[in-house]
């Protein structure tokens, strides 16, 4: 109703030029408008109605609004989004609201209208980005990053603060623009302390989700106080624990906190070995590696798969047990990927086994004809030999 209305004063408008108090004179007979509309112009209404907003000219903006349904810019969320923020400064309250309800009654898409959100709150509207989310009927990760990030970036903490706990009760997934803001929004507060963490009422995806994310920042004893903090009932806390010690080769605090994971009566699972063969692999950690690979098929009846026989590989290569490494190869139920040959290529190449190197090179080669790499380590090979 609202756009056929606005259709009808459009017909009635003159074209006399439009003079704006902020300090310029708009004359809209140089728009030169086309059933093929260009960014220009576009562009140029976006900054009447700017400009419209700070001198608060309503009759302008309404007139503008008008130009807008007129020549198809309707369904632009970036001018929706200026024309409610221009309405409201104007003291058009009246008219901010009814087009917040018309944009879901026209043909706006869950993209649309996350645009709307996003674009409201980079210019600090965020009362009025907050009633479009409400009226939202769905909503998904990007809505709720929107919300989130757009209240972090507007100094409004505790609001963004609320909107994750809300978030976290939903079944919508974080992802890292999530916790980008989130964080963000802690450090702002002074609660980026894991402590902080202890009130949201973590669940165990959450709770995993913040070990890797702090391990993977390089904050891994933030991690460790992370993990000790949480309730730990589910595999996945004690997985991203041991992963993250892994990739920081704090293979021995892995092993140790497997063994906490026994202790507390957690069954480890297929994930669990890949990272403690991994952190054995990257410390050398040759007993411990036989133990666990062992540990899995004979206390826990997991069978080894494609990853664990290649953490195995790469263990035994690094310390130069290559004739156990390619034995391992032999016994693998499953065909070897290339990535497997390529590690036990590379420690040929480190240690002098231009022999077993040509075998690794041969599978490759069957593999993936034309391999670059596997040819580059021929030549090497067999210039050691």
């Amino acid at each position: 109703m609202m756009a056929i209305v606005m259709m009808q004063r459009a017909k009635s408008l003159t074209c006399c030029p439009i003079t704006l108090t902020f300090t310029f004179t708009f004359n809209w007979n140089s728009l030169c408008f086309h059933s093929a509309a260009n960014i220009e112009d576009y562009q140029t209404l976006y900054r009447v109605l700017e400009a419209c907003k700070h001198s608060f000219n309503s009759a302008t903006a309404t007139q503008t609004h008008a130009r807008i349904i007129k020549f198809g810019y309707g369904a632009y969320p970036s001018l929706v989004a200026i024309l409610i923020s221009t309405y409201a400064h104007c003291h058009r309250l009246n008219l901010a609201r009814r087009l917040i309800h018309q944009i879901f009654s026209w043909d706006f898409d869950l993209v649309s209208v996350n645009i709307v959100i996003e674009r409201l709150m980079r210019i600090g509207e965020c009362n009025f980005a907050k009633k479009v989310f409400d009226k939202m009927p769905t909503r998904d990760t990007v809505t709720w990053n929107s919300v989130i990030g757009g209240y972090v970036k507007n100094a409004r903490f505790e609001e963004a603060l609320t909107f994750f706990r809300e978030m976290l009760s939903s079944n919508v997934e974080l992802d890292a623009f999530t916790f980008a803001s989130i964080l963000t929004g802690c450090a702002r507060l002074g609660a980026l302390n894991h402590a902080y963490w202890k009130k949201i009422e973590l669940n165990f995806i959450l709770s995993s989700a913040l070990v890797d994310m702090y391990s993977k920042c390089g904050a891994i004893q933030t991690a460790k106080q992370v993990f000790e903090s949480v309730r730990r009932d589910d595999v996945s806390v004690w997985n991203a624990m041991i992963h993250g010690l892994a990739i920081h080769g704090l293979g021995l605090d892995a092993i140790s906190i497997f063994s906490k994971m026994e202790d507390e009566h957690v069954l480890p699972d297929s994930i669990t070995f890949i990272g403690i063969l991994t952190a054995c692999s990257h410390c050398g950690l040759v007993e411990q590696g036989r133990k666990h690979f062992d540990l899995m098929t004979s206390c826990y009846s997991i069978q080894p798969q494609l990853q664990h026989y290649g953490a195995m590989v790469d263990l035994l290569g690094r310390v130069g047990l290559l004739e156990e490494a390619h034995a391992i190869i032999d016994s693998m139920p499953m065909e070897p990927d290339i990535v497997i040959w390529r590690a036990l290529l590379s420690a040929c190449r480190t240690y002098g086994k231009p022999e077993l190197g040509e075998v690794a090179i041969a599978n490759i080669s069957r593999l993936r004809s034309g391999d670059c790499v596997a040819l580059k380590y021929l030549l090497l090979c067999k210039e050691m030999g």
